[in-house]
């Protein structure tokens, strides 16, 4: 289903970036593969994405215009397997995550079949709120 969010940004100004990112996120397989988001601190967070049965070659963790981008693409099968049953879930995907702006990546781990990858809000000294000194001007002297 495509929405046309035109009308709606036709009289505003400045908010492209907003149209861009409702234009462009995809519908995903909902549920697959599952995940986590958890706060680890005051601007710490983590993103736990259970990946079982993908090797660390298999995935590809790309970050692109504030968009972290999870794919898994599984290697090939052995064709002279023969499963009685086959259950456990080794489908290519990808995964999409707006991150909040100054968001980045401090690393990724996978270990026991789950990828963390941990994020930090890193905001530059020059845009953080700071305090201004208000003064008083001096009396006038009456004569």
């Amino acid at each position: 289903m495509n929405i046309d969010f035109t009308p709606l940004f036709r009289s505003t100004i400045g908010f492209d970036r907003l149209a861009r990112l409702m234009e462009n996120e995809t519908p995903q397989r909902v549920g697959y593969p599952p995940y986590n988001i958890e706060r680890t601190g005051e601007d710490a967070y983590r993103i736990t994405v259970a990946v079982a049965g993908f090797r660390p070659e298999e995935l590809d963790l790309q970050l692109r215009d504030n968009s972290l981008i999870l794919t898994g693409q599984p290697a090939a099968a052995n064709p002279e397997t023969q499963y009685l049953h086959h259950g456990i879930a080794g489908r290519a995907f990808e995964r999409r995550f707006v991150l909040a702006e100054h968001m980045v990546v401090e690393h990724a781990d996978l270990r026991d079949g789950l990828l963390y990858i941990d994020l930090k809000r890193m905001v530059p000294e020059a845009l953080r709120p700071r305090a201004i000194e208000i003064k008083t001007a001096p009396q006038a002297l009456n004569s």
